[in-house]
């Protein structure tokens, strides 16, 4: 698992997130069954009795609002790669979830296996693209009679790049400013979003941990993926740390634009030179140009001009030359 992963695993522990992810990002009406407030964290790490194990990644257990003893188990995977077999993955993942159920006697007196809902958190590029269903994956033709044999499998897809930027901009979430940190293009993005991360934090204190997660997650993007660089547990160090970077930011795309506008002079400079040897050995060799290939020769790249002075050699008529 890698450190980004760990983030947000670290972001999606606590229950504000995932009530922020449901409410916002899945919109179901079936929602309103759930209490949400009372959802509890349970262990995403199942073994079969063959001895196959599946860590997963998030997993909460939400009670009904009614009192039955019932509940939904909502999975959270998170992606940073497109997998075409997410639906076959999940499949076994919650089969493995339920016969541990099974094995630790945990199933509901009526014997019932309780429902779930899985997500797949997507934040890479390009958009997720894959299929949704166990049914797309099976070789079966439409109308098949075997159809009723095969299993079934849904997940629901958050694919964070999808939403555009102003319907992010006008959520008062954090998940929402999560994935506008994780999709900014610029510092131009990143300085307005740090301070928008810290007035939500304002707003909605008792939440260090978190904060601590967004400031570590906001540090790793700044610093670049440089190890050498200390990552802030703190978002006003973040916003401190920002400001030198941008500094660093702005002398090094200064030196870069100088080595860029000088390579370039170089290159003109080349082809400019080969065109005006160019002509004076056609003008030598067959007189006079015409404008029209005068100006040919002037708007030609260096490897047209060689092609051209090599054939100079042979050529008997200009014609040869520029054939």
């Amino acid at each position: 698992m890698t450190d980004h992963d760990g983030l947000y695993h670290l972001l999606y522990a606590h229950p504000e997130m995932v009530t922020e992810l449901l409410q916002g990002f899945v919109a179901e009406p079936w929602l309103a069954e759930l209490d949400l407030a009372r959802m509890e964290r349970i262990n995403a790490k199942f073994h079969a009795e063959s001895g196959l194990r599946r860590d997963g990644d998030i997993v909460w257990r939400i009670p009904m609002c009614d009192g039955r003893d019932a509940f939904l188990v909502v999975f959270v995977e998170f992606q940073s790669t497109a997998d075409r077999f997410m639906a076959l993955r999940l499949l076994v993942y919650i089969g493995l979830f339920w016969q541990q159920l099974l094995q630790e006697g945990r199933v509901a007196p009526n014997g019932l296996l309780p429902p779930v809902f899985p997500i797949v958190l997507f934040n890479g590029d390009p958009r997720w693209a894959m299929p949704l269903s166990l049914k797309e994956l099976i070789g079966l033709p439409a109308g098949s009679p075997i159809w009723p044999w095969q299993p079934e499998m849904r997940y629901h897809i958050i694919d964070e790049g999808a939403y555009a930027p102003a319907d992010l901009a006008a959520r008062d979430s954090l998940t929402a400013l999560l994935f506008r940190l994780e999709h900014c293009r610029g510092i131009g993005e990143i300085v307005p979003l740090m301070d928008a991360l810290i007035a939500w934090f304002d707003r909605h204190p008792g939440l260090a941990t978190l904060k601590s997660a967004f400031a570590m997650l906001a540090g790793r993007l700044i610093a670049d993926d440089n190890a050498d660089i200390a990552m802030p547990e703190d978002l006003m160090e973040v916003k401190t740390m920002l400001a030198t970077r941008a500094e660093e930011w702005k002398q090094q795309w200064r030196r870069e634009g100088e080595a860029a506008g000088l390579l370039k002079g170089r290159a003109e400079g080349r082809a400019e030179g080969e065109a005006v040897l160019l002509l004076r050995l056609l003008e030598r060799r067959f007189g006079g140009l015409p404008p029209e290939l005068q100006a040919r020769i002037a708007a030609a790249e260096p490897p047209a001009l060689e092609e051209w002075g090599l054939r100079l050699l042979d050529a008997a008529t200009i014609e040869d030359v520029f054939r």
